[in-house]
């Protein structure tokens, strides 16, 4: 073997500085009321001091007090036990609608990226019509078209931010589309499937990640409007929104029934856009 052989490299399981991806304090805050957010929306319903839809307390409107850590609503039910459930629909809600617009949308702009011509043209038209109408005057006129049920909200948020990750997708995977590892791979008879999946969508991971942050962050924002003019999830349940409309007319009196809902949606949302300004801190080359 000769001085200029080079040996094999070795393979290095991808850690968190492999990745090039580090928190700052402020990134792991948000990672932090984050998970304690999706903690609640699992397993509050086990911590609920009482019984989400029971009147506990005839003084409407109460304070904080030992009995009832964040007061009682407009009926003398608790606030503490409506906000733990509450988590359970805006979380579990908006995550999975968030889910099925980014894979819908990222699927189908990198397909449109490799494929091209006329059926690039079509789709990004086609979704360009339905992202040219506001989000919520579309849930809207849906939700009172056909009516207000979970799987219809899911569906009808999915619809409404799918056109976005789909541009967001096939604008990185266009760029990505047209450098040489994808020419070389097109040269050695590659296919389709095998580029997308392969080729184009471990390049453009990071971003896509990102976006599914923000996109998760309009998602319960536009939820929470929903709910918020009587068209989000129905009662006995709700969600944050709901709580803040069932409530709103203690904020005057400075009700807690109304201002921890509020705090709820602004922590989980302020929280997300945290981490994904924490997200990426350091890209590194790739062909090392």
């Amino acid at each position: 073997m000769t001085s200029s052989t080079r040996s094999p490299r070795k393979f290095r399981l991808p850690t968190p500085r492999n990745l090039g991806y580090s928190f700052g304090w402020t990134g792991r805050i948000g990672i932090a009321i984050i998970l304690f957010w999706a903690v609640v929306a699992l397993i509050g319903n086990w911590f609920t001091p009482y019984p989400v839809g029971k009147i506990v307390d005839w003084d409407y409107f109460s304070g904080v007090s030992a009995a009832h850590w964040m007061g009682t609503d407009y009926l003398g039910r608790d606030i503490f036990s409506r906000v733990l459930m509450g988590a359970r629909f805006t979380v579990g809600i908006a995550l999975a609608a968030v889910t099925l617009a980014c894979v819908a949308g990222v699927i189908m702009g990198m397909i449109a990226a490799v494929i091209g011509g006329w059926f690039d043209t079509l789709l990004s038209r086609l979704l360009d019509a339905l992202n040219g109408i506001p989000p919520l005057l579309f849930g809207l006129v849906v939700v009172a078209a056909v009516g207000s049920s979970i799987p219809v909200l899911v569906l009808t948020l999915a619809v409404i931010y799918t056109p976005g990750a789909y541009r967001f997708a096939r604008a990185l995977a266009v760029n990505v589309n047209t450098m040489d590892f994808i020419t070389v791979a097109r040269a050695r008879g590659e296919r389709t499937p095998y580029l997308i999946a392969c080729e184009i969508f471990p390049n453009i991971l990071g971003p896509v990640l990102a976006d599914f942050g923000v996109r998760f962050v309009f998602i319960v924002l536009v939820l929470s409007g929903l709910s918020f003019l009587g068209l989000g999830v129905q009662p006995p349940n709700a969600d944050w929104g709901a709580l803040v409309r069932e409530n709103i007319a203690g904020l005057s009196a400075g009700a807690p029934a109304v201002i921890f809902p509020c705090i709820a949606i602004a922590s989980l949302t302020i929280s997300v856009n945290i981490f994904i300004d924490n997200l990426p801190k350091k890209i590194r080359d790739r062909a090392e």
